[in-house]
């Protein structure tokens, strides 16, 4: 498939997420926050900041039913919707370290799409603001060493002959999670021809329309 670094030692999952966690606050505190986000049609960056709080929210209170589906986010979003940005930064603020001590621990991995979810939705929000599309190196690292293999075993699951897939992590990244159209994964190096694969490649669904996104290469903020 790709070429994943393999660290000597696990990320630490609750790093990661603080990490993301600070920046995202940075990226939205005096942003206009009706904007809409492109990535995530039909909401705008206040709604992706009542999501992305309102899994910390959720996953404090074991509100785990349906989670990831589509009702269990548009409540999150509905929660949120009478709060101002600031309230629900403030309250993610406040709420997180608990989230992020749990993800540290050695049961952290059970939640580990937590990590995923905060990650695409901050790369979601700098294609929103208009900024360099880029994603942190140790995070890419951990998450290719969950898609890679993943992809691997849903190929075999399904009958498939095995199939290489070469593009770089950050692709693999936002294409998995539903960033990238059809065409543009098809355009990846594949080894076989990408159409019986597509289902399964696709974890959240597939754009219409590009998204007009290109990774950076200098790391451009």
């Amino acid at each position: 498939m790709s070429n994943p670094s393999n660290p000597s030692s696990p990320a630490n999952l609750g790093a990661l997420y603080a990490a993301a966690r600070v920046r995202v606050t940075e990226l939205v505190a005096n942003v206009d926050d009706t904007l809409p986000v492109p990535a995530t049609p039909g909401w705008t960056v206040h709604d992706v900041v009542a999501h992305i709080r309102g899994i910390v929210e959720d996953g404090l209170a074991g509100n785990m039913d349906g989670a990831p589906g589509e009702q269990w986010t548009a409540a999150q979003v509905a929660r949120g919707a009478a709060k101002t940005t600031a309230e629900l930064l403030s309250e993610w603020t406040e709420q997180a370290p608990t989230f992020e001590q749990f993800l540290s621990s050695p049961d952290g991995a059970m939640v580990g799409n937590a990590v995923v979810d905060v990650h695409t939705h901050e790369a979601d929000l700098r294609h929103a603001l208009g900024l360099a599309a880029i994603a942190p190196p140790e995070f890419l690292d951990w998450v290719m060493q969950r898609f890679d293999p993943g992809f691997t075993e849903a190929v075999a699951a399904a009958g498939l002959a095995p199939v290489t897939v070469r593009a770089t992590p950050f692709e693999w990244f936002r294409g998995r999670l539903g960033r990238r159209t059809e065409a543009e994964v098809g355009a990846y190096d594949w080894s076989g021809d990408p159409a019986p694969y597509l289902d399964i490649w696709f974890v959240f669904g597939r754009r219409t329309e590009s998204l007009g996104e290109s990774e950076s290469v200098s790391g451009a903020q």
